[in-house]
């Protein structure tokens, strides 16, 4: 996944663009970079460093956090099912759109439809406008 990551241009995460730019320093001062997938635990050196250093800092709690910086794809993600929640709870509590309610009782059911919203769609779920009963 980090390859296609790397590959893609169109992906900017914080960390993508870190490596980035680290290897475009390196290759600056004539270092050969090549990246390349390698099967985990078949004995390559380079990759084996990698993981041993990877597990230390995972489980060392004295190594000072260095990398901060959230994706934002993971925020959007935290923030969006948090706003359902809210709105869901919201909904629950109003006494309002009694009508809509019998339609669309869970906001999160709804938002996942694909509905063509006409005047009449609404006026009909909403029991608003100018109709018969």
């Amino acid at each position: 996944m980090t390859l296609d990551s790397l590959k893609n241009s169109n992906i900017h995460t914080y960390l993508i663009d870190e490596i980035r730019r680290k290897v475009e320093g390196m290759g600056e001062i004539n270092w050969k970079i090549r990246f390349c997938w390698v099967k985990a635990d078949i004995g390559i050196q380079g990759n084996e460093i990698a993981n041993t250093l990877a597990k230390e800092a995972a489980t060392n709690a004295d190594i000072i956090e260095c990398y901060k910086k959230v994706p934002k794809r993971i925020v959007i993600s935290k923030l969006g099912g948090t706003s359902i929640e809210k709105w869901q709870k919201e909904w629950d509590q109003t006494i309002k759109g009694a009508i809509t309610k019998e339609y669309f009782s869970v906001v999160a059911e709804r938002l996942k439809m694909k509905i063509n919203i006409t005047k009449n769609f609404t006026t009909m779920v909403t029991g608003h406008g100018n109709i018969r009963s």
